[in-house]
């Protein structure tokens, strides 16, 4: 007699840390075609991280069909370098434009709401969670005790935000910086949680941001279209007192390390990691004042963070890595250092 198991989609994630988990090492990447081969994803399960951060075009749905963007999802949930990654270690998600469903799209995207449920499903997220009682994806976690604890903040930069002024198109994009008053990233819940997390204890804080926010905007989506959203982002960090912020990023389809050390509490540091399985096709990164090591790499790639705690002068060490986990670019930060003046 032939016996069928049917396995249900639902429980196949590993469970998240406890609150009182120490957080040792962190992996975080974005950007997966969903039809292309991952093998990256076994690289990634071989640093047997605490926790995974997928930071958006986590499938490229490009779509207003919720049956197309499910199939989409579905398409990755068979991948099989996925579902043992997801079985294996915990994972917080956000997302970007292209699992939002549309390319640059924000809050005037049409299917936004529809769209939101289908994050929620594929990330299996509990029907007693917070982010089934709002509008967005938006999420944060602390873990580890006194001393040693890590803040997770994972924002949403699409399900609020307004639309973004065009010119002539440079080698990033046809966007160029908007200072209206009007205009928004986060909106005005997400504004008001996000001084709420910040004014939590911690010692360390990873904000993941699906764009980025330290380099300036070169045509490209950035925090820079909305300068003054950027600005009130940084004197958030600055007025709330939070110490330890580290920004995490995508979107690029390459990896730099950036950081802004003028008007800042502390020298805030992004590091970007972004593609885990597409090549850029122009090669060369847009230009980047903000830029703290001349190294970019445009194969794929993803980003860990190693924090250690047992050191007389406990630290973050930032990383890019390789398909073969080899060290791309690094940088090694004193938690002592990431304090308010």
């Amino acid at each position: 007699m032939l016996i069928v198991f049917f396995f249900s989609p639902a429980n196949t994630s590993a469970e998240l840390p406890g609150s009182n988990q120490v957080l040792r090492k962190i992996v975080f990447g974005s950007c997966v075609k969903q039809d292309l081969p991952t093998p990256i994803f076994y690289t990634m399960s071989g640093e047997f991280p605490d926790l995974i951060l997928f930071l958006g075009d986590n499938i490229y749905a490009d779509t207003e069909d919720m049956t197309e963007m499910r199939a989409k999802y579905d398409r990755l949930e068979s991948n099989a370098d996925f579902r043992r990654l997801r079985a294996e270690f915990p994972i917080m998600a956000t997302w970007d434009d292209h699992d939002f469903g549309v390319n640059d799209g924000g809050a005037d995207y049409p299917q936004r709401e529809a769209s939101e449920k289908e994050f929620m499903r594929f990330w299996e997220v509990s029907p007693q969670s917070p982010l089934r009682t709002r509008a967005g994806v938006y999420d944060a976690k602390i873990f580890g005790p006194e001393g040693q604890r890590v803040q997770i903040i994972m924002l949403d930069t699409r399900y609020f935000r307004s639309p973004l002024k065009k010119a002539e198109r440079r080698v990033g994009g046809p966007y160029i910086p908007d200072d209206s008053p009007e205009k928004t990233m986060l909106g005005d819940a997400q504004w008001k949680w996000l001084e709420q997390q910040l004014e939590k204890p911690a010692e360390v804080r990873l904000i993941g941001t699906s764009i980025q926010l330290v380099p300036e905007a070169q045509g490209q989506e950035a925090w820079g279209n909305l300068p003054r959203e950027r600005q009130r982002l940084i004197r958030l960090v600055q007025r709330t007192g939070a110490a330890g912020v580290v920004l995490l990023s995508g979107d690029r389809h390459w990896a730099e390390l950036s950081c802004c050390d003028q008007d800042v509490p502390y020298p805030l540091y992004e590091l970007t990691s972004s593609s885990f399985n597409q090549i850029h096709p122009r090669g060369t990164p847009t230009e980047n004042r903000f830029r703290s090591d001349e190294r970019t790499y445009h194969r794929e790639n993803y980003g860990v963070v190693r924090i250690d705690w047992d050191s007389e002068n406990p630290s973050v060490t930032l990383e890019v890595k390789d398909m073969e986990g080899g060290i791309r670019i690094e940088k090694k930060i004193r938690i002592g250092d990431l304090q308010p003046n």
